[in-house]
């Protein structure tokens, strides 16, 4: 069989001042043919398809792949360009069997509030009918009855942190092989819980209903399970938490299945609400270098598409005069370049942070030592390496600060110590992301708090400015469903 593999991948903030223009891609990753080698977040995931084709004999056509990390919108020209790419690829690759896609799920782009969508639609165009398209997603998506009409089968990750990217890569090869070979016949049914949330799965009530999500696959005649989690800051009419269920045929056992699941997540709400403390409370909690407490500053996550240059929690730190602290990475380019040109061991007044627009707050002036230089700097993720760019090492008055050129989360204990950051003497370890450092940074401590700040991610859903969806959603309305959270089903699936 002829497989083709491509994709299209970035996270939209609608709310982030931030665009996302085609340098944005460049600087992800773009690649015609084969996918680049330190495309960390997309070779992972490309890397099995190869494998299971050639294993297979199958002929696997790798076409254009582009990724970006998270920001505004997409420009209209940048966009259009995009899938522009894309189609041309799948076009050069001839007639093909299987249409494998990775496609974020929350890319909108001006004009576009459903990117996802409209790809899958073009995309049906051209193999028509009979050919299989799979899709894999990020469970922060906007899971669009478009995209499910669209799709034979789409596929998220599980689990959050996302460390099940490549099972699922094989999980959704698996289904498509066996639909063009005409073994099974995916019919998807799409719930829509009313809820805007945030569930990282390594914590309970969350980990328990992806156990059940496992459990349910496991029922004969029930092909895949996923629960979008949704990306809440977009303002687009989709917005919102989902659960997809698909069966072999049968239409009745894929609404049931993602009617117990939607039943579960929405009779667990109240539970799964975030809930960020502020920093003065943070402050007040105990501390020791054995079990460092992690301090996720996600309302300036880049993962999210903040800018990654607030520095309010660095501020507090400094005016309570707290020692022990590591922070990172702030992502200042000009003050990189500053303190880089400076050397090590230099001493010198800076600016940094607060440069990009309302949500990275004020700048900080500070008298900074360079501690660390790294011309091309990088974190591991997945088994590869995530370039950071240039970043330095800065001590100022017993907080160690990293701060990087190339916007993006903090993921990994690298980000500091490849710098010559000491962390085992650290009481408190300040992260730029919300969770995703957790599946790398739990091997020092799983003490971890979320801190309440101004930047652009708000955990306080119910007051997002929403225009697109409809006010009917929890947490804005107590209980929208109006307590009929009669998704049919046995209610023991919450046990």
């Amino acid at each position: 069989m002829n497989i083709f593999a491509s994709s299209i991948a970035t996270e939209t903030n609608t709310f982030s001042p931030i665009p996302t223009t085609w340098n944005s891609f460049l600087e992800g990753g773009i690649s015609y043919g084969k996918v680049r080698e330190d495309n960390v977040f997309l070779l992972p995931i490309v890397e099995v398809w190869r494998r299971r084709a050639a294993e297979d004999g199958h002929c696997l056509h790798e076409g254009f792949f582009a990724f970006a990390q998270p920001a505004g919108r997409s420009t209209g020209a940048t966009y259009r360009r995009l899938k522009a790419e894309l189609l041309a690829s799948l076009i050069a690759a001839g007639p093909v069997d299987i249409v494998l896609l990775l496609l974020h799920g929350a890319m909108v782009a001006e004009g576009c509030d459903d990117c996802e969508g409209d790809i899958l639609r073009a995309v049906r165009e051209i193999v028509g009918p009979a050919a299989t398209i799979g899709v894999e997603l990020d469970p922060h998506c906007h899971l669009s009855e478009a995209m499910v009409q669209a799709a034979d089968l789409l596929i998220l990750f599980k689990e959050y942190p996302h460390t099940d990217a490549a099972p699922r890569a094989d999980e959704l090869y698996t289904l498509c092989e066996r639909a063009a070979l005409g073994e099974i016949a995916p019919v998807s049914v799409l719930v829509d819980c009313r809820m805007i949330g945030f569930y990282p799965t390594t914590a309970e009530p969350m980990a328990n209903i992806v156990r059940m999500a496992r459990q349910a696959e496991s029922i004969e005649g029930v092909l895949s399970v996923s629960i979008a989690h949704g990306f809440p800051w977009a303002d687009v009419a989709d917005v919102g938490t989902r659960v997809l269920a698909i069966a072999d045929g049968r239409r009745d056992l894929a609404a049931s299945t993602a009617a117990q699941l939607a039943g579960c997540l929405y009779r667990y709400r109240e539970d799964l609400l975030p809930r960020p403390l502020s920093m003065a409370r943070i402050l007040r909690l105990p501390t020791n270098s054995a079990h460092p407490l992690f301090i996720a500053d996600a309302a300036d996550n880049p993962g999210g598409g903040a800018p990654g240059d607030n520095t309010a929690v660095l501020q507090r730190l400094l005016a309570e005069g707290i020692r022990d602290a590591v922070l990172g990475c702030i992502w200042d380019p000009m003050a990189v370049q500053v303190c880089a040109s400076a050397g090590v061991g230099a001493r010198l007044q800076i600016r940094l942070g607060g440069k990009t627009g309302r949500a990275s707050g004020a700048p900080l002036d500070l008298v900074v030592t360079v501690g660390g230089i790294s011309a091309a700097h990088s974190q591991p993720f997945g088994g590869h390496e995530d370039p950071l760019g240039a970043a330095v090492w800065l001590a100022c008055e017993g907080i160690d600060i990293v701060v990087i050129s190339r916007r993006t989360q903090t993921l990994s204990p690298s980000a500091f110590t490849r710098l010559g950051v000491e962390l085992n003497n650290k009481t408190r370890i300040v992260v730029k992301s919300a969770h995703h450092y957790f599946a790398e940074f739990s091997t020092l401590s799983r003490r971890t708090v979320v801190a309440e700040t101004d930047g652009a991610l708000s955990m306080n859903f119910a007051a997002l400015p929403y225009t697109e969806r409809d006010g009917n959603f929890f947490p804005r309305v107590a209980d929208p469903l109006n307590a009929r959270a009669s998704f049919t089903g046995d209610p023991s699936c919450c046990t």
